[in-house]
C-alpha cells in the first residue's frame, strides 16, 4: 500500500495508472515521472519494492505541485479574478461557464435542471 502526497494508491493498479489518482497528476506527468525515476509503469503499485516507491515518492513531492498545494494556487487565483472584478471573476461568483460557452442550451447542471417548455399559448379555461 503505497502513500504518495497524502494519497494511499489502489494496490492492483499498474503504477502509471495509480498515480493518476493524484490531484494535479495526469497520465503524461505520470509518464514523465516513470521516465525521471526508471521505473516500470506496468508494475502494479503491491508489487513495488521500498527503493522503487521512494524514488517516485520524492519525484513527485519535490518536482510538482499536487494535491493541497495546487488547490490552493487554483483557489487563490479564482479569488484575485473575483477581486479585482474581472469578467471571469464575475461569471466564478455567478456559478456560470467562465470560458465563452454558451447558456441558452447548455450548462443545465451549472443553472439548474429546470426545462421549461413554450406550449400553445393557450390556457385551459375551466368550467364551474
Amino acid at each position: 500500500m503505497a502513500r504518495i502526497a497524502g494519497v494511499t494508491l489502489p494496490s492492483n493498479k499498474r503504477l502509471i495508472i495509480a498515480l493518476t489518482y493524484i490531484f494535479g497528476i495526469g497520465e503524461t506527468r505520470a509518464a514523465k515521472i516513470l521516465a525521471a525515476t526508471k521505473v516500470s509503469g506496468d508494475i502494479r503499485v503491491k508489487d513495488l519494492t521500498l527503493d522503487q516507491e521512494n524514488l517516485v515518492r520524492t519525484a513527485v513531492e519535490k518536482e510538482y505541485r499536487v494535491e493541497g498545494e495546487l488547490r490552493r494556487e487554483i483557489m487563490g487565483n479564482i479569488k484575485r479574478l473575483k477581486d479585482v472584478g474581472a469578467y471571469r471573476g464575475t461569471r466564478h461568483i455567478k456559478g456560470l461557464p467562465a470560458r465563452g460557452q454558451r447558456t441558452k442550451s447548455n450548462s443545465r447542471t451549472v443553472r439548474g435542471n429546470v426545462r421549461k417548455t413554450a406550449g400553445s399559448g393557450r390556457r385551459m379555461l375551466t368550467k364551474t
